[in-house]
């Protein structure tokens, strides 16, 4: 069975930056992505239908991550997936920071801070995954895929944080017996 790959994939008129996509964010924090708008009302970020207006890259990333984590092979086959890829890691990073006894304020803290921590970009030399994703072509394109994967990191932590703390101020045992699981092998 094959890993289920980005349904942003047949989108034309996206701004990639190496090979990573710069797609559209529903979103409120600051950055270069452009913005989607907001859900529908009576709908949530849990059950957005894929063929909405207001799905983005990260719910695909939080729907499918589960999933794909199981795999340790993921063959891309476009930019859309390299964010997938990424975000899947990410989620991986928050998932090791939530403890089973910490409280949805500890856990905000915990991974707003990891969010919002220096990171490696394509091409710099900690980036995991270089033998897969191009470095920017100049320093004005680094900064700008810098920004926009900081957007993605410190929503993709505020939704993630929505779903492991839904039933209250425990996190959900189902999501934490996943922060053990590494995609494609790797970690950030």
């Amino acid at each position: 069975m094959p890993a289920y790959h980005s349904i942003f994939l047949q989108d034309q008129d996206v701004r990639v930056i190496g090979n990573f996509a710069l797609l559209p964010l529903r979103t409120r924090t600051r950055g270069p992505a452009y913005t989607l708008p907001p859900l529908p009302a009576g709908v949530s970020d849990l059950d957005i239908d894929p063929d909405s207006e207001s799905y983005d890259p990260l719910d695909e990333v939080l729907s499918l991550f589960r999933a794909n984590t199981f795999f340790r092979n993921f063959e891309i086959k476009g930019p859309a997936d390299r964010l997938l890829i990424y975000g899947i890691l990410f989620l991986s990073e928050c998932l090791g920071k939530i403890r089973p006894g910490m409280g949805s304020r500890d856990a905000e803290k915990a991974l707003l801070t990891a969010a919002l921590d220096q990171f490696a970009i394509p091409g710099d030399p900690g980036f995991p995954l270089n033998q897969n994703f191009e470095a920017p072509k100049n320093k004005n394109d680094a900064e700008t895929l810098r920004q926009y994967m900081s957007q993605l990191r410190q929503e993709l932590a505020t939704r993630l944080l929505a779903r492991v703390y839904a039933g209250g101020n425990t996190p959900s045992k189902w999501w934490l017996s996943f922060n053990k699981r590494r995609f494609m092998g790797k970690t950030l």
